[in-house]
């Protein structure tokens, strides 16, 4: 009797649904903001340098599945630079941080960061 339940409607949508579910990645999406110091031109200057070596990133570094980098163009906001990655897992935002690539790419910018904000979610 069981068998006949989970094969006739609307219960046979309702697993096929769930196993649609159960085959949907979860990544990890992590967004970085970066407020430099410096005039505006040191600041350009620097944050063209980083994005640069940014963008050259998911190339070296396996668990980077993407990054997008923008720099901001709107002189009534703080904020210079904007960052969104995305890895498979929340783990791999560590194994990223820590890639040799990145730590060096992050060394461009060390001497002129002001501040820094960052959210990581699942999505």
């Amino acid at each position: 009797m069981a068998g006949v339940f989970l094969t006739t409607p609307p219960y046979r949508v309702s697993i096929i649904y769930y196993y649609l579910l159960l085959s949907i990645k979860i990544m990890t999406k992590h967004i970085v903001m970066f407020k430099l110091q410096g005039s505006d031109e040191e600041r350009r200057e620097v944050a063209l340098r980083f994005k640069q070596a940014l963008d050259a990133l998911p190339g070296q570094i396996d668990v980077l599945q993407s990054i997008e980098v923008a720099l901001n163009e709107n002189p009534a906001e703080d904020w210079d630079i904007v960052l969104t990655a995305l890895v498979p897992a929340m783990a791999d935002v560590a194994t990223y941080a820590q890639h040799p690539a990145h730590v060096a790419a992050a060394a461009i910018i060390k001497d002129v960061k002001q501040m820094r904000a960052c959210v990581d979610y699942d999505c």
